[in-house]
């Protein structure tokens, strides 16, 4: 398999999120343990559940873990550039459910005729605990998940670069009107 650093390069990951591509992969498996392997192409239905993430941690370290999408509403017409799907803090090595959730996990939803989008995780060492200010999104809003900046949140906090990262494409298929109405608060 390539350097993952230049298959972030290769699909325009840096410069669109990061400046600097993340050196190691992150292990990421959804539920039949389907995995994210560097821009391979997984459908909406198959990433609606939450994945499993492993990486090698650092004794006592905290990590921050992200899933965004840069090509809100399309890779050509990114005007909601990032749209950030995940975001949880003070994660104690992997574990991500002892962790503080900001923004509650959903899965990829594209709109029907937008083409392929970037999901991209992404693991930051923190330089401590973090306070956040940022207010909490449940998995039933997509209110305040537009116009995300990973960046931004990265230099907020101090965060530096991503030690490890993934990312697959999706495009529309029929789960994303459910997801939908899901993040309409509806059930």
């Amino acid at each position: 398999m390539a350097d993952p650093s230049e298959l972030f390069v290769k699909h325009k990951i840096v410069p669109d999120i990061l400046d600097v591509a993340p050196q190691k992969l992150l292990k990421v498996t959804y539920s039949g343990g389907l995995e994210v392997n560097c821009g391979n192409e997984l459908t909406p239905t198959q990433v609606k559940g939450v994945p499993q993430l492993d990486w090698t941690t650092e004794p006592d370290a905290l990590y921050t873990v992200l899933l965004t999408d840069p090509d809100a509403p399309s890779r050509k017409e990114p005007k909601f550039r990032e749209w950030h799907h995940w975001l949880v803090v003070n994660v104690p090595g992997n574990q991500l459910d002892k962790g503080d959730v900001l923004t509650a996990y959903v899965g990829s939803g594209p709109p029907q005729g937008t083409g392929l989008h970037r999901y991209v995780f992404l693991v930051f060492k923190q330089p401590q605990k973090l306070s956040c200010n940022e207010l909490h999104i449940p998995k039933t809003s997509g209110e305040r998940r537009g116009k995300f900046s990973t960046a931004k949140f990265a230099a907020k906090y101090k965060l530096g670069n991503c030690l490890v990262g993934n990312f697959f494409q999706a495009q529309y298929d029929d789960y994303v009107p459910k997801l939908y109405k899901q993040l309409s608060g509806k059930k």
